[in-house]
């Protein structure tokens, strides 16, 4: 079995809380259509929209915001108070400030192996936002690369394993998605770890690679070093 060199680690909801933030603002957006259509009926449609405009604007906070005002311009038959388009913006200005939450044993998993392993933070979405939440978390010294990426394929691993380590056959991607941090890097040659968060957007969910000799499963990071030694024979 190949030794584990590398290890990539998923930012948003692996490493810090994110997801709450938007069920918070929308929430938020609900209340503020809720003269003009249902809470079921709009996420409904807000997530058509965010579906539709993710090769345009990409993942992040900022083309949420503009999937929503999308979707109330639809929602009110292009009747939506400019009252309203303020607040959803001054709703996504709020996100883009929320300090940094850093989910349980994050910061010990990346102390535990930033020693014996190359560490790569790979994330997607906007650049700035991400860049604003890595400085804040204090994590960024422990890496030994940051991979800010469009989005997260097969061949973008493969890609940034083979620039940053050993090829992905030597490497061990972690994270909360399973569409995202699991099956790509396993279809890249590397290994998969799922760490569940709780939340999980709509648009990240996949079924789980069952019994794929290169996944895992682990509760939280506090197990992950357990698990890369285990995997790396030690």
């Amino acid at each position: 079995m190949t030794r584990i060199t590398t290890i990539g680690f998923d930012a948003d909801d692996t490493l810090w809380h994110n997801e709450r933030f938007f069920r918070m603002t929308q929430q938020q957006f609900a209340e503020l259509l809720g003269d003009y259509t249902d809470k079921e009926t709009l996420m409904a449609r807000l997530l058509e929209a965010e579906k539709r405009n993710l090769g345009q604007y990409g993942f992040g906070i900022k083309g949420f915001v503009l999937s929503m005002i999308e979707t109330a311009i639809e929602v009110t038959q292009q009747r939506v108070p400019a009252s309203v388009i303020a607040q959803l913006l001054a709703a996504g200005q709020d996100m883009l400030r929320h300090p940094i939450e850093l989910l349980p044993h994050a910061q010990d998993a990346i102390a535990a192996l930033a020693p014996s392993h190359r560490l790569v933070l790979i994330t997607k979405g906007d650049l700035l936002d991400q860049e604003r939440k890595l400085a804040q978390s204090g994590l960024g010294e422990m890496f030994d690369a940051v991979e800010i990426v469009s989005n997260k394929t097969a061949p973008v691993y493969a890609e940034i394993f083979s620039r940053h380590g050993d090829g992905p056959e030597a490497a061990l991607m972690v994270g909360n998605s399973m569409r995202s941090d699991v099956i790509p890097p396993i279809m890249a040659g590397g290994w998969g770890v799922h760490v569940p968060h709780g939340l999980e957007w709509e648009i990240e969910w996949a079924e789980t690679p069952g019994d794929h000799p290169r996944f895992r499963a682990i509760a939280h990071l506090g197990e992950l070093s357990d698990l890369v030694g285990w995997i790396d024979g030690s």
